[in-house]
C-alpha cells in the first residue's frame, strides 16, 4: 500500500500509519536535496509496514482528462490555437497536453476553454500563464487577472 504525504506550509511532512493512524512530523527541508518522486519506506511503533511518496506541491492536485482548446497569445494578439488536454488541476493551474507545445515558451499567455466531467459539464474559461514546457505536456498557472469560480473550486474539493 503506498500512501501520499504532503508537504505543509509550515514545511513539514506528516507521515500516519494507515494501520493505528499514529503520525509522524518531519521536517521536509531535509528533501530539498533529493529527486522527485521521493518515495520512504516506514514502519511504524505498530509494526506495520508502508511506502509514502512525498508530494512537494503547495496545492493538492486533481488529475483528469478533460478536452478543451487554447489560443496562445503573444503581445495580448492571437499567435496560434489547437486542441488540448487538461491532464490535472488545481487551485492556481493545470498540466495540459498540448502536441503542438514547441510553439510555446514559458511565460507566454494562453486562452483555455474545457468542460469539466461534473453534473452541470461547468464550461471553464480561463487565462494561464506557462510555466514549463516538457515533450507535449505545459505547466501552467492562472494568469494573476484569474480568480476560481464556484464550480472549478468545488470540483477540486470533489
Amino acid at each position: 500500500m503506498v500512501e501520499t504525504v504532503y508537504v505543509t506550509t509550515a514545511n513539514e511532512a506528516v507521515f500516519r500509519c494507515p494501520q493505528c493512524q499514529r503520525t509522524k512530523t518531519v521536517d521536509a527541508s531535509s528533501f530539498e536535496h533529493l529527486t522527485p518522486p521521493l518515495r520512504f519506506k516506514m514502519r511504524c511503533p505498530c509494526g506495520h509496514q508502508a511506502t509514502a511518496v512525498v508530494e512537494q506541491r503547495r496545492r493538492f492536485r486533481k488529475e483528469v482528462s478533460l478536452p478543451g482548446s487554447f489560443v496562445h497569445l503573444v503581445n495580448g494578439q492571437p499567435k496560434g490555437k489547437g486542441r488540448m488536454t487538461v491532464k490535472d488541476l488545481s487551485a492556481t493551474g493545470m498540466k495540459l497536453a498540448i502536441a503542438a507545445s514547441g510553439a510555446l515558451s514559458a511565460g507566454d499567455m494562453l486562452k483555455v476553454e474545457f468542460h469539466l466531467d461534473d453534473a452541470a459539464r461547468s464550461p471553464i474559461k480561463k487565462k494561464l500563464i506557462v510555466r514549463n514546457i516538457s515533450g507535449s505536456e505545459v505547466g501552467a498557472e492562472f494568469a494573476p487577472t484569474e480568480t476560481l469560480d464556484k464550480a472549478l473550486g468545488f470540483y477540486l474539493r470533489s
